[in-house]
């Protein structure tokens, strides 16, 4: 691995990955401060500016952005170091405030937050807690202000939501910035296949209509399926198939913001963490490639579908090899809150880069139903008057 590849890894294992920081502490917490230039006052990140700001007399210190590139680092060689560490245990980590002494704790595989006393932004190095240490991230552009005018037009769209609903999500809710860990995977893959191709053609057949109440024989075309084995390759690159490395949240809500515009990626700087929460990946490097690897072979399905080509298509082997797969670590940012409504807990979560919402919702028993018998009477309606119009015929073969 090259030295930009040697970045990646943390010295968590008695196996040093890397050899750049052999003289480090494995189970040093190391505690990053971010103090005004013109007041001491610890600062936090200016949402949709490369700056970190200070509440207390508003200056403003530039963040000075690292040439690092952002690589791709392989899969197969990371797996392989990564069998040499010790495993890792998120367990809850004790810290103390910088700015007022207070101890506290930050939840399992937490490493960037706030102090429960008086608000000081903590950002931890995460190297005793996980192997791979973040390459790359997006800032946050959205502001809580924002997040919260999206929340309220999102509750304000919810289908057969309780009438009642909006009082009880109330809409001055806490809103927690957070960066949530994922995984991209890069492949190249060739699959073998053999399957049957399908085409349709019709024969004429006679066939008994019946038509204003009266029997009549008419001649209509009957679709039949010729079958035709067809075998063949194809192949297909991946690009940066996100996989979220999170437990905290469930996959359908995180899954479901993006597009997120990973085009604009920049190196992981501790700087843009500090005012919001942060998690280490719970999802392991090679449990996301399995994700990953299931949602490429849906792709590569489609893909054989449309080479053996035809009306209707079979397939009865699948054989895919991937080669050159690389995967990079990076963190993402949301807005997340949660609201209860009769004794349960709703999450919902905000794309930090474009304001997407998705969320967890109760729905009301009563107006389901209602709408399910309104469609019933109208399908019923709608049946009566084509049979009394001679609409509705009944075909005998």
């Amino acid at each position: 691995m090259s030295t930009q590849d040697n970045k990646l890894f943390s010295v968590t294992g008695t196996h040093k990955i890397n050899p750049d920081l052999s003289e480090t502490d494995a189970d040093s917490v190391t505690t990053t401060r971010f103090p005004c230039q013109q007041c001491g006052a610890l600062l936090t990140f200016k949402i949709g500016s490369d700056s970190l700001q200070c509440h207390y007399c508003g200056h403003e210190n530039e963040i000075i952005r690292t040439e690092q590139n952002i690589v791709e680092n392989d899969l197969h060689t990371a797996l392989l170091a990564l069998d040499n560490t010790r495993p890792v245990i998120n367990d809850e980590q004790t810290v103390q405030c910088s700015h007022c002494a207070a101890t506290f704790k930050l939840g399992p595989g937490v490493h960037a937050d706030s102090c429960s006393y008086c608000g000081t932004p903590v950002v931890l190095g995460t190297g005793h807690l996980c192997s791979l240490l973040p390459q790359a991230l997006l800032p946050f552009s959205v502001s809580a202000k924002q997040a919260r005018q999206q929340y309220r037009q999102w509750l304000g769209s919810l289908w057969f939501a309780p009438g009642e609903l909006k009082q009880f999500a109330r809409d001055d809710a806490a809103l927690n910035g957070v960066y949530i860990p994922y995984w991209t995977y890069d492949s190249d893959t060739e699959t073998s296949f053999s399957g049957l191709r399908g085409d349709v053609y019709y024969v004429r057949q006679s066939v008994v209509v019946v038509e204003n109440g009266r029997r009549v024989r008419r001649n209509v075309s009957v679709p039949k399926i010729r079958w035709t084995p067809v075998s063949g390759r194809t192949t297909r690159h991946f690009d940066d198939v996100l996989i979220g490395a999170t437990k905290t949240l469930p996959r359908q809500l995180t899954d479901w913001l993006g597009p997120w515009g990973l085009a604009d990626l920049i190196p992981y700087q501790e700087e843009y963490l500090s005012g919001f929460q942060s998690e280490v990946y719970q999802v392991d490097l090679d449990e996301g490639f399995d994700t990953a690897r299931h949602i490429m072979d849906g792709i590569i399905r489609a893909d054989v579908r449309y080479r053996i080509g035809g009306d209707q298509q079979q397939i009865q082997r699948l054989q895919t090899s991937h080669r050159h797969t690389t995967f990079k670590h990076i963190l993402l940012p949301l807005w997340t809150a949660a609201y209860r409504y009769r004794g349960k807990t709703y999450r919902f979560v905000i794309n930090g880069r474009t304001g997407k919402t998705k969320g967890e919702r109760p729905y009301s028993i009563v107006k389901i139903s209602l709408a399910v018998i309104l469609g019933l009477a109208v399908t019923i309606a709608l049946m009566f008057v084509a049979e009394q119009s001679g609409m509705v015929q009944t075909i005998h073969y």
